[in-house]
This record gives structure tokens, C-alpha cells and sequence, in this order.
């Protein structure tokens, strides 16, 4: 059934689009160490998708830097602009982009950072500068999110009526921006433990990965394979408990690294595994969120496929290279025993066995992802 039929679509850029967040992890932390402060989380998580100028304000105020918020700027800038080259595409990005320009659909960039540095992040992606039609930036405009002003230009630059119009966001503000432009807003949560604040979307998907181009009456996908959507591989490195069953892997936060996975990836995968005293072998993942929690964690379940053996303590190492399906629409409410959520199921095994010995999937196997 179709949500609604748009002609053009707009995105949002940081934690759209590109994961710069993960990229730049940890320059805040550095940089406010040298006045001996340390980032309140929750304050920090509050200014996701707000311009530059509020944040840097706000910033030099909550820390008391001896600061203004245009030395404040001076001095971080530098360090961000550095980490911007690392950024990578949120998983599903690439793939959609590729579609839609593909197919013709008219597409539109529209962020709250400035325009040139907009450019500037946009420039170490392959083929990004000509998938969109119109850039805008918030010095384009003379509001910026969470007023409209924004996507209201950015449709009219595209030829197009905001109602007909699907913005795909990740921020607060900006879902809050795109709704009150009257367009129809796809939320791609950054905040795991925010939920509540993206309820005003028209939907929620945990990962662009599960994007239906049918929902909004655009041509549809057609590069699944045996059941089997290929990804750019993942990886995960990981420290496996003595005694665990190859049955069920549990992995969380405390004795995983995540590196190469954004926050806005869930769901069942296939890949393969290898383990320090056991090598090489077929297995499936499905990972997700933990919200109970005070601060969300990642969990992940893996069940290694045609082994039955019991796993000692020893390292992991995992590579995502296919995905077969989100999360039930329940897992919310599910939260009580998330791993209910991430059980896997023999439809999944079945799948990985046959797709994993396809060339596209089995490729990676023995490659140099692997450390």
C-alpha cells in the first residue's frame, strides 16, 4: 500500500546520509579536556541537527569556556573539517542515491551546516555531486531548522510542491522542520533512546535498508539476490565467552568494537565468521537496541551456521555482507527481552546456507577485510 506518491525527495546530510558523527567521535571530548571539562551527553544528544552558530553559543555557555562562540568555532573547525574525508555512507545510502537518480527522481540536499561545508563532505563521495539537483545550505536560507525554510526553498529550487515532496531525516529538528514544510517525512532515528521524538514522522525505519521505493510510489528495487540484499561489508571484532554455543552468540557493547557500523543499522544479516581456534564459517547476525537501558547499547546475536562445537573464550571477527530483513514492528514493545527481538529464525539460516556459496556474497570469505 502506498503511504503516499511523491516526485522528488530531499535528504539531510550529518547521520542522513554520512556518518560523520562516528567520524568525528571524540573531538568534542579532546577539546573541551584542555579546559578540564568533560561532554554531557545528554546535552550534547539535545543538539543533534542544530545549526553551528546555536551550538557553538550554547556550547561555550554550558562549559563556561573562556571563549567566544566565534573562537570557540575558530578553534574546533579545523579539527572537524580533518575527520570529514573519514566519514562514511550510512548503510542503504549509497545504494537508494544510485536508484533515484538512476531513475530520474528529482533529488535535493538540505542541511543545517553551511553550504561550502556541505560541499566539502560531499566531495570525497563518488558521483554525490551529480546526484542532486539542488544543494542548500543554512546560509541559503534565512531561518534554519527546525523553521521549514529549508525544504520550502529547496522544493521550490526543484520545481516541485513540498506536499509532494518525501524528506528523509535523522534529527529531532530536523523531523521537526520537514513536517512543518508539509512534506511527507521518512525518520531514520540517531537517537536510539529518543524515540518519542520522532512519533510526528509519517514513518519510522531503523535503516535505510528496509527504504520501500513502492510505499511512495517510486520505481522499485530489484537487486535482491536469493533472498539476499548485498552490502557493503561490515565488520565487527569481538571477544566470544567460554562456553558460549555456536547456537547463539550473544555480543554487546562492553566486549565488542562496532567501528564500521552505523547507529542507524538493525536488523538480520549474513556474513561470515571467524574465529581464533576455529577458522572460517557461515553465520547470521541480527543486531539491534537495547532501550531499556538508561543509555542505549548495541546487541548483536549470532548463530553460526553447520558448526556444533562449544566456543571458548577467544576472538571474533565478523563480516556483514548481506541483509535479509529488519526487525519485527514490535521490537519497541519488546524491550523487556530484547533478544526475543533478535531471534533468529531457521528461514534465516536456510537463507544464509544457500545465498553465502553465491560469488557475490562468498567473494569476502578469506578476504583482506578480515584482520
Amino acid at each position: 500500500m502506498e503511504l503516499h506518491r511523491v516526485s522528488a525527495v530531499i535528504f539531510d546530510l550529518d547521520g542522513t546520509l554520512l556518518d560523520t558523527e562516528r567520524a568525528t567521535r571524540g573531538i568534542m571530548k579532546e577539546f573541551l579536556l584542555q579546559y578540564g571539562k568533560v561532554p554531557d551527553m545528554e546535552k550534547e544528544e539535545k543538539r543533534l541537527g542544530q545549526m553551528h552558530k546555536d551550538s557553538a553559543a550554547a556550547i561555550v555557555r554550558d562549559y563556561e569556556l573562556p571563549l567566544t562562540p566565534e573562537e570557540y568555532t575558530e578553534a574546533i573547525m579545523p579539527l572537524y573539517r580533518e575527520r570529514w574525508p573519514q566519514a562514511k555512507p550510512v548503510p542503504g545510502v549509497v545504494r537508494l542515491l544510485r536508484h533515484l537518480h538512476k531513475h530520474g527522481v528529482p533529488l535535493g540536499l538540505a542541511s543545517n551546516s553551511v553550504r561550502k561545508h556541505i560541499e566539502t563532505k560531499i566531495s570525497h563521495q563518488q558521483g554525490w555531486k551529480e546526484y542532486f539537483s539542488v544543494v542548500l545550505g543554512v546560509d541559503d536560507v534565512k531561518n534554519g531548522k527546525p523553521s521549514p525554510d529549508i525544504f520550502l526553498e529547496a522544493a521550490k529550487r526543484l520545481g516541485v510542491d513540498p506536499a509532494s515532496c518525501l524528506i528523509i531525516e535523522d534529527s529531532p529538528v530536523g523531523v521537526r522542520a520537514a513536517k512543518a514544510s508539509g512534506a511527507k517525512v521518512l525518520a531514520v532515528p540517531s537517537l536510539q533512546g529518543q524515540m518519542d521524538c520522532y512519533s510526528i514522522a509519517d514513518l519510522i525505519l531503523h535503516s535505510l535498508l528496509d527504504f520501500q521505493p513502492k510505499l511512495w510510489g517510486l520505481p522499485p528495487f530489484g537487486d535482491w539476490v536469493q533472498n539476499s540484499l548485498p552490502i557493503e561489508p561490515l565488520q565487527v571484532c569481538g571477544l566470544i565467552k567460554e562456553g558460549s554455543s555456536c547456537n547463539a552468540l550473544s555480543i554487546t557493547t562492553e566486549d565488542c568494537s562496532y567501528d564500521s557500523i552505523a547507529d542507524q543499522v538493525s536488523g538480520v544479516f549474513i556474513g561470515w565468521a571467524k574465529l581464533e581456534a576455529h577458522g572460517f564459517t557461515k553465520a547470521v547476525i541480527s543486531t539491534g537496541w537495547d532501550l531499556s537501558l538508561r543509555t542505549p547499547k548495541r546487541i548483536m546475536e549470532v548463530h553460526l551456521i553447520n558448526s556444533n562445537y562449544s566456543v571458548k573464550k577467544e576472538k571474533l571477527q565478523l563480516l556483514l555482507v548481506g541483509y535479509i530483513r529488519m526487525l519485527p514492528d514490535k521490537v519497541q514493545e519488546m524491550q523487556d527481552n530484547i533478544l526475543d527481538a533478535l531471534k533468529i529464525t531457521e528461514k534465516d539460516q536456510s537463507i544464509a546456507r544457500a545465498a553465502l556459496d553465491l560469488p557475490i556474497f562468498s567473494q569476502h570469505k578469506n578476504g583482506n577485510l578480515f584482520l
